[in-house]
């Protein structure tokens, strides 16, 4: 038997292997218990996780700037870039009033998580002040945050589309921009909104436009009801009587044509309502005759709210490329088939042009005008020669001779004997192994001088022989190259600072008959645009009818409403 100093010895020896094993247990139980995720671990899993991209944070919410967030993540390993010394995301309010301001630019708020990003602030504030924050949360607001600086700011600073992917006539070349390093600066110089503000464009098309938007915004909330007024037959001129002039009236007067309160009630169609219709139709590019026909009324009946649409879609087109346009510019507005010479900021020329037809698109681009051609031969683009010449040479053999047309095999001119020779019923769109080239002369489609900026297009500026054509109101009729009414002028401004060339030198040169290139003394930036609402020189807000049908496109493609949870993950532009 143990004595009873052995059993002390043994339950203490007892006592000290079972508190061993009970701190072993301890120890393992705690080795095997999971630690508690960081912001940092919630932020990496979410940009290194293999099913990232259809990850979505609280409330639902797609990143959909998740390249560029990855990017910006790994920069600083993962770590919250907006939480703050004391984890109140101290510039979340700079961001969120700059996410309302950009429904001034015509960008829906609830496109750019507005309302998680509010949830979410208010949440972790309103914890009591000595408790941490929830990492998950802090987490899901950090991404947020990120995501909607970033897609905002290329949506500011290039558009909210990629004009390349709507049609391949859309050439505008964006700004490229490291917005990742951008939002680094910015949350570290605490300039989060005047980053962004500075991101939006700064040249007057731009910003008077925006302000046309809040015009028109606020007509559309004044004016929800713009009921059809029905068109007349025949159409309503000055001395008719009508029950429908008293909508007329009332209709020019919240547009502005007509002054409010003259004679709203009058059924009598005076000089004051033609004096209103005249304005109204010369700010939407119709004939302004004062007569109110089918075009007017169509255009009467486009209400204030369809305008702000339209608005909205050119705000966009602006974004994209029309930033940095020069000092001194060319600028043709193809829906307005017009071209303005502006000089710091004032246009001091300006000329109606004739634009391609709407099969054969004017291109969208910039470049610059390096040369121009007196006198110039037209080297015949090979479709218009098999499909339009051909036919006719087929059918008079002394067309090419009328024409001063010459035909060129490898660049070399074919002689009178080899061209009677040439069997022209057998050539097609497959087989046309020549050139055609019109020498300079009355005939010669490119009139007196043509103006070259170079381009993939083949597009350029240049006379015409047709004057008539732009006595018309819609002036669609080129194949793709622009028509402009005043060609001598536009030569003698882009050769001013040339003493070889004065007016009286360009046109002697001109009469003498000869082909001449005449280089400018400085590259001049020539920027063919589409825009069908502006706001013009005089503060005159204008519209254009879409010619080409890019409104309709664009508006199927600019965000309205926030997207859909299937847009997960759409990149910005």
């Amino acid at each position: 038997m143990f004595t009873r100093h052995a059993r002390m010895i043994m339950s203490l020896l007892m006592c000290s292997l079972l508190t061993q094993v009970l701190f072993s247990a301890v120890q393992l139980s705690r080795a095997e218990e999971p630690q508690a995720l960081t912001a940092t671990d919630l932020i990496k899993e979410r940009f290194t996780n293999e099913d990232a991209r259809s990850w979505v944070t609280a409330g639902e919410e797609s990143v959909y700037s998740f390249d560029m967030a990855a990017v910006f993540y790994r920069k600083r390993d993962f770590q919250p870039a907006w939480t703050g010394s004391d984890n109140r995301f101290p510039q979340a309010d700079a961001l969120l009033s700059a996410i309302h301001e950009a429904d001034l630019e015509g960008l829906p708020p609830e496109y750019y998580h507005i309302k998680a990003i509010a949830l979410l602030l208010g949440q972790l504030r309103a914890r009591p002040e000595n408790s941490d924050p929830d990492p998950a949360m802090v987490a899901d607001l950090d991404v947020l945050l990120t995501d909607t600086f970033l897609l905002l700011s290329c949506h500011l600073s290039n558009g909210c589309i990629n004009p390349i992917m709507l049609k391949a006539e859309w050439f505008a070349h964006n700004e490229k921009k490291d917005v990742t390093a951008v939002l680094e600066k910015s949350l570290r110089q605490n300039r989060i909104k005047e980053t962004l503000s500075d991101l939006t464009p700064k040249e007057k098309l731009y910003t008077r436009l925006r302000q046309g938007l809040a015009q028109y915004r606020l007509l559309a909330t004044q004016n929800k009801e713009w009921p059809l007024i029905a068109p007349a037959k025949p159409p309503f001129k000055q001395g008719t009587h009508d029950k429908r002039i008293p909508a007329i009236r009332q209709r020019l007067a919240i547009l502005g044509d007509l002054p409010a309160g003259e004679n709203m009630g009058d059924e009598l169609f005076d000089a004051g309502l033609a004096k209103a219709v005249l304005s109204f139709q010369k700010r939407h590019g119709l004939d302004a005759d004062g007569v109110i026909g089918a075009q007017t009324f169509g255009a009467l009946n486009v209400s204030p709210a369809k305008r702000v649409r339209q608005i909205e879609i050119n705000l966009e087109r602006l974004r994209w490329s029309f930033r940095n346009p020069g000092k001194r510019y060319l600028l043709v507005n193809i829906a307005n088939f017009a071209l303005d010479v502006v000089d710091e900021g004032t246009t001091v020329l300006t000329m109606p042009v004739v634009v391609g037809k709407p099969f054969w698109n004017t291109p969208v681009f910039s470049r610059k005008m390096s040369y121009v051609v007196l006198n110039p031969s037209w080297n015949i683009p090979r479709s218009i020669a098999v499909e339009e010449i051909l036919p006719k040479i087929r059918k008079d053999h002394q067309y090419l001779f009328k024409n001063n047309i010459r035909v060129l095999q490898n660049g070399n001119t074919i002689d009178d004997k080899k061209l009677q020779s040439i069997a022209w019923s057998r050539l097609n769109i497959d087989y046309f192994p020549y050139q055609l080239r019109q020498d300079p002369g009355p005939r010669n489609p490119l009139g007196s001088i043509k103006f070259i900026f170079p381009n993939q297009f083949d597009v350029y500026l240049h006379d015409s022989p047709h004057k008539g054509l732009f006595q018309r109101n819609v002036r669609a009729f080129s194949h793709g190259c622009i028509r402009i009414e005043k060609p001598v002028e536009l030569a003698v401004y882009l050769l001013r600072d040339s003493k070889k060339w004065t007016r009286e030198q360009i046109l002697a040169a001109i009469k003498e008959g000869n082909e001449q290139t005449v280089n400018l003394p400085q590259p001049v930036p020539v920027h063919l645009i589409y825009l069908t609402a502006w706001v013009d020189d005089n503060n005159i807000l204008q519209f254009r009818d879409d010619i080409y049908g890019r409104d309709i496109m664009l508006d199927e493609s600019l965000p309205i409403n926030p997207p859909t949870k299937n847009e997960n993950n759409a990149k910005a532009p």
